[in-house]
Parts: structure tokens; sequence; C-alpha cells
């Protein structure tokens, strides 16, 4: 029976999430968006949208220097899952959904690592919302949804000429592909991961708000 979302687990169990957690919230908490950002000049934490992220440097420097933080971000939560299936020693093919024993590690790490992104030990506490992280850690979760999800991406966003709307369906349709190749349970846990995405969502439009006070001092630009 998958040990995904069943009770708390055996000490045993628990001290082999160790590993995955914290590998994976470190993982999570590389700023490649700042560094990025830091060789073109700017903090991206102190312009346009203030998000760390992606489509904040790529609207400063252009989709092809902002590449690295694209791959960088979405390769985070790769990495993450990787770990979790390491330390759950589980054996899969490439192609195939996570499963047994390396459920719980590898959706403990992903989720660690998109805490990581979003509130970064080293940058601050100060990170960005986590869709890419999020992406590259379903990779490893659950590989055909991923890949139905590539050419969903790749139809709504040539179709409708929209990258950033395709990237939207995309996302949001990962849970309703995944039901196709793995349990509910799975998809549950999928959805707590995206929970995360959604919180990150909800404090930044909280934080917008309260800079948009009247009489609220402006803070000088990060340098």
């Amino acid at each position: 029976m998958t040990p995904l979302l069943e009770g708390s687990p055996p000490p045993a169990a628990a001290r082999s999430l160790l590993v995955p957690v914290i590998g994976g919230y470190l993982l999570g908490s590389i700023p490649v968006a700042v560094l990025v950002g830091r060789v073109h000049g700017f903090d991206p934490r102190s312009v346009g949208d203030r998000n760390p992220g992606f489509w904040n440097v790529m609207q400063r420097v252009g989709g092809r220097s902002a590449a690295p933080v694209f791959a960088g971000d979405l390769l985070k939560g790769t990495a993450a899952g990787l770990l979790g299936l390491a330390a759950g020693r589980a054996r899969k093919g490439p192609l195939r959904p996570v499963a047994g024993d390396g459920v719980l590690p590898v959706y403990a790490a992903v989720g660690a690592a998109m805490a990581g992104h979003a509130w970064p030990v080293f940058a601050g506490r100060k990170g960005g919302r986590c869709v890419l992280t999020f992406a590259g850690g379903f990779a490893v979760i659950c590989p055909p949804a991923f890949g139905l999800g590539l050419g969903l991406l790749a139809a709504t966003g040539v179709g409708g000429r929209s990258f950033a709307r395709g990237a939207r369906v995309a996302v949001f349709s990962l849970p309703a592909l995944q039901l196709l190749f793995a349990p509910a349970a799975h998809v549950a846990g999928t959805g707590a991961l995206m929970s995360l995405i959604g919180l990150r969502f909800g404090q930044a439009a909280l934080a917008d708000r309260a800079d948009r006070r009247p009489g609220r001092r402006e803070e000088p630009p990060a340098r």
C-alpha cells in the first residue's frame, strides 16, 4: 500500500526523510534569479514585480539571458526529486510514475525544494513563486503526465501565441493528467505541493497591496 498521506511514518522512515527534506530545501534555496540578475547589474527583488524568478528577469534582460534562470529553477525541483528517489531506494523506469517506498521521500524532497525557492535561506527568505521548481519535481513524480503537459504547453502556447498562457494551462492541468497514470492519493499529494504556489501568490498580492498604501515610504533599491 502506498505510504503517502496514510498517517505518520514510523521512526525509521521519518529519519530517512531528513536527507531529502534538508537537501531539497538547500537545493531550492539557491537564488538562481538573483545570481543571474547580479551578473546583469540588478536585483530582481527590487525591480518589476520583485519576484526573483524567470519572468521578471526575462522582462529585464530578454529570454536568452534569462534562460539560465528557467533551467536552474526547473532543475532544482528535478534534482530534489531524484534525491528523494535515492533516499527512498526506489527503483523505477525513467518513464514510470514514482511508486512504493519512493513516494513519500520524493514528495517531501520536492515540497522542501519549493519551500526553499519560496523562502530561501541563501537570499534573506525572499524567494519566488516556485512554479518552475514544482514543474521540475513533477517530472520525477510522474514523467508521462509531465510529457503530456509539455505537449499541452506547446499546443496552447502556439495556438494562443502566448507562452505564458500555455504554461499556466499546462501546469494547472498536471493533476488531471497524473490521474491517467497514478492513484488519487498521489494526485492529492500533487495538489498539496501546488498549494505552496497558491500561498506564495497570495503572499505576493498582500505585500503588493501593503506597498501601495498611501504614505508608505519607498525603500531604495537593493544594491
